[in-house]
């Protein structure tokens, strides 16, 4: 897929996705009308992602390197709409910079919040760390540290199903909608999960215990872009 005229570009770098495997139904309330859980052997899926977001860019205006470059943690569900349309719904989005933050909150309903953040590499070992700010729950936090490994050849069908995602499902004044994406195919590394503090799960309101994660992957990062937003039509049987 591409965009003549992408609505913004961007890149994502550095980032480290870690899952938890839940039944649909737990999650099923917690997306946009339009949307439902999306299944792979009848399981859904949460996904903790932390990243270094660099140079967003808006109308294929040049990306801004320091209000479109922060550190970025989000908690992520698993969406299908009546087109087939797979994607993802964002529950909560932590980010270090305030105005990319109030304007993404205003302009696009986005669950964004402005957090203090730091994204640390010592050879293969990354940590990522995060602690809210505004607008709550305050102090809500995450501590990640992994150590990647070799690049994967090919990725299992789980690592497909949680990775080969063109768009997310949103509500946005009223009304769901689905902005799309394109970006080469994901560099992938599994990593191991040194540690895991984190209440930002809880906090998106995925309610545990969750278990052991299912899947920790690393990837050293793809360029973005996201076209128009259209509206999804019908809710699709489960």
């Amino acid at each position: 897929m591409s965009f003549p005229r992408p609505l913004l570009h961007q890149s994502w770098l550095d980032l480290t996705f870690v899952h938890w495997a839940v039944e649909p139904e737990t999650v099923a309330g917690l997306l946009p009308r339009g949307a439902v859980p999306d299944t792979l052997h009848g399981m859904t899926y949460v996904g903790l992602v932390a990243f270094r977001m660099y140079r967003v860019g808006w109308l294929g205006l040049p990306g801004v390197p320091y209000l479109g470059t922060f550190p970025e943690t989000n908690v992520r569900l698993y969406s299908v709409d009546a087109h087939g349309r797979r994607g993802v719904v964002f529950r909560s989005l932590d980010a270090s910079r305030l105005v990319p933050v109030v304007m993404a909150r205003t302009g696009f309903r986005l669950p964004y919040l402005w957090s203090r953040m730091a994204v640390r590499a010592e050879g293969d070992t990354l940590t990522y760390t995060s602690s809210r700010r505004w607008p709550g729950p305050r102090g809500a936090y995450s501590r990640l540290t992994v150590r990647r490994a070799e690049p994967l050849g090919e990725p299992t069908e789980l690592e497909h199903f949680l990775t080969a995602r063109w768009g997310m499902h949103n509500a946005f004044f009223g009304r769901s909608v689905y902005l799309p994406n394109a970006h080469p195919r994901w560099p992938l590394h599994r990593a191991e999960l040194l540690e895991c503090d984190e209440d930002l799960v809880a906090a998106a309101g995925i309610e545990g215990p969750l278990g052991d994660p299912v899947s920790v992957l690393y990837s050293p990062g793809v360029p973005v872009r996201f076209g128009r937003p259209s509206r999804p039509a019908g809710i699709p049987t489960p």
